[in-house]
């Protein structure tokens, strides 16, 4: 990350108010921000997942969503999608689902989680800087290892969340 890279403040809506620095962000101060994730799904029904990169500072070596990053100030959620996709995975061409958004808080940050999909037979290339590995998991996977200290956090909220969701989609 860029040493001064600025996020935007937004209300639930996402209506952006203010803007303010990353780590002002991540520091307690519980400023609501805005964040992408996208769910890539294959047509067997498995989920891809990427583990976090040792040196990240929330979760590292953590399963996480296939996708997922900051939105900066003055882009626009769509923008941010396909930004971080092509950033972790060189992922470019797919056709996103919205899930919608939600609130998230942590014990450092609360940010306004923008949930999208993506189905298809993709070919992912992670960037070894971002991301350690990646790999597709089937449902049974994931719900074998929920609780186990193998997922971020955040990924085992919003898989409850959103699980039914993804498997309409196929």
């Amino acid at each position: 990350a860029r040493a001064a890279e600025m996020l935007p403040l937004v209300d639930e809506s996402g209506a952006v108010s203010a803007q303010a620095s990353r780590a002002y962000c991540h520091s307690g101060s519980k400023v609501l921000h805005p964040v992408i994730h996208l769910h890539i799904i294959n047509r067997d029904g498995c989920i891809y997942l990427q583990k976090r990169a040792a040196h990240k500072k929330v979760c590292p070596l953590k399963w996480d969503t296939a996708v997922g990053g900051h939105i900066t100030y003055g882009e626009s959620v769509l923008e941010s999608l396909f930004r971080e996709s092509g950033e972790e995975l060189g992922f470019f061409d797919f056709n996103p689902y919205q899930y919608g958004a939600y609130v998230f808080e942590s014990k450092i940050e609360k940010e306004l989680i923008y949930v999208f999909a993506a189905v298809g037979n993709f070919e992912l290339h992670p960037d070894n800087d971002e991301v350690l590995e990646g790999r597709w998991w089937s449902v049974s996977d994931i719900e074998n290892n929920l609780g186990k200290d193998v997922f971020t956090p955040n990924f085992e909220s919003e898989y409850a969340r959103v699980k039914d969701y993804l498997m309409a989609l196929l």
